[in-house]
């Protein structure tokens, strides 16, 4: 197997669409003419929806804490209206890169603000039409980490993906998720695997999405027919996900892994399962 990217970033359930809870918040879903301005620590959203000028503040939160049972996720304090919202201003923003970005900013403490837009809940084995969520975000320092690795599985019949998903070196995970995989605390998160060029169609399309399992924020995903679907194989893979708290949407891509290697396949497995990761367990 190869490692493809480290981005700003086996058996798996099925997910089924289901609301994001306490990440980087969902301000608003198909919105347009959207701004972002920073005033103190509150970050004020215009933007237009159902046909209304709208606003969102949002406050009271940055980045994220590592995995706790005991304590909830950190999540935004909000307040709504309609119209537009003055005050502020947007400081210019020299941070790292970010998939799917609308607007970002940074502040005068040297924190950041961002949104971006995603479409998180395309239909599995073939979706391309979902709202488009704009998420806020609100961080200080490094991201979370995506590290992806591609290789194969079953003596080379099918392509197959691993990896792990931290931030400040711990795994990303939650505590409780429902059988389907959908995270029921602030902690879990879901990564969202599209394929381009597959059997499911031209272009880029969901294939599936599934959850990071815990502690290490490891996860594992073959390219396999699952059930009356046809295996999701492309040209190419991207993952995308958001980060835990209220930091960004972060993404990895690459082409597919090619060609059945035999040595380096050994060797991919050997580092999966150094992992520990007893729901990774390779055909």
């Amino acid at each position: 197997m190869r490692r493809t990217g480290v981005i700003l970033a086996a058996v798996v359930s099925t997910l089924a669409a289901a609301p994001l809870a306490n990440a980087s918040f969902i301000v608003a879903r198909n919105a347009s003419h959207v701004s972002l301005r920073v005033r103190g620590g509150h970050a004020i959203v215009n933007y237009r929806s159902g046909g209304r000028a709208r606003w969102t503040e949002l406050w009271g939160a940055i980045g994220a804490r590592r995995p706790d049972a005991r304590l909830p996720q950190v999540a935004f304090r909000r307040a709504y209206g309609v119209g537009r919202h003055p005050g502020g201003a947007c400081g210019r923003y020299d941070g790292p890169a970010l998939p799917r970005l609308v607007a970002a900013c940074k502040a005068t403490d040297g924190s950041y603000w961002a949104l971006q837009s995603w479409q998180r809940l395309l239909r599995n084995y073939g979706g391309t039409r979902a709202p488009w969520e704009l998420h806020l975000s609100h961080w200080r320092g490094a991201l979370p980490q995506l590290a992806v690795w591609e290789d194969w599985s079953y003596g080379g019949r099918f392509q197959h993906l691993f990896g792990r998903l931290t931030y400040h070196g711990a795994g990303v995970h939650g505590f409780r998720a429902t059988p389907h995989g959908n995270p029921l605390d602030g902690y879990g998160r879901n990564l969202y695997l599209d394929t381009l060029d597959s059997r499911y169609g031209a272009g880029w399309r969901r294939d599936n999405g599934f959850l990071a399992h815990g502690p290490g924020g490891t996860f594992c995903y073959g390219l396999y027919r699952h059930g009356s679907h046809p295996s999701g194989a492309g040209k190419a893979y991207r993952l995308t996900v958001a980060g835990p708290g209220v930091t960004p949407v972060i993404s990895w891509q690459a082409p597919a892994p090619g060609p059945f290697d035999a040595l380096l396949d050994r060797r991919l497995n050997t580092l999966e399962r150094s992992f520990g990761d007893p729901k990774c367990r390779r055909g």
